[in-house]
């Protein structure tokens, strides 16, 4: 059985990086079966997907946050991060990673992350 745990920091400046890191047991990240996904949920929003890495290393980025956001890994680990720059109280949210069978939002049949919060705050 998969599981997924993200760790990172919980609190960011204003215009710094956040970096956060998802670390993968019960399945190998180079498994072309699934998208590796990143989501978050702002306070009093809905979801939104922010980006994918396929078994290959390929990703895809959302269009909104393509200008400062990556995604890489390190297969030696199982892991893969998200990088997110020039950061702003907006992206304070709910971070989750997921393995996901398609694109976009993961749905009730893939596995998720419990999830780590992240507040951008001076």
């Amino acid at each position: 059985q998969v599981q997924l745990q993200e760790s990172g920091p919980g609190l960011v400046k204003p215009a710094q990086t956040l970096s956060l890191t998802c670390t993968v047991s019960g399945d190998s990240i180079t498994t072309n079966l699934y998208y590796w996904s990143w989501i978050r949920r702002p306070p009093g929003k809905g979801l939104e997907w922010m980006g994918a890495m396929t078994g290959s290393g390929f990703t895809y980025i959302s269009p909104s946050l393509k200008s400062r956001t990556s995604i890489s890994r390190d297969t030696s680990k199982n892991q893969f991060t998200l990088q997110l720059n020039s950061v702003t109280p907006e992206d304070t949210a709910v971070y989750y990673c997921a393995r996901a069978e398609n694109l976009g939002i993961p749905g009730d049949r893939d596995s998720w992350g419990q999830g780590t919060q992240v507040t951008v705050s001076s």
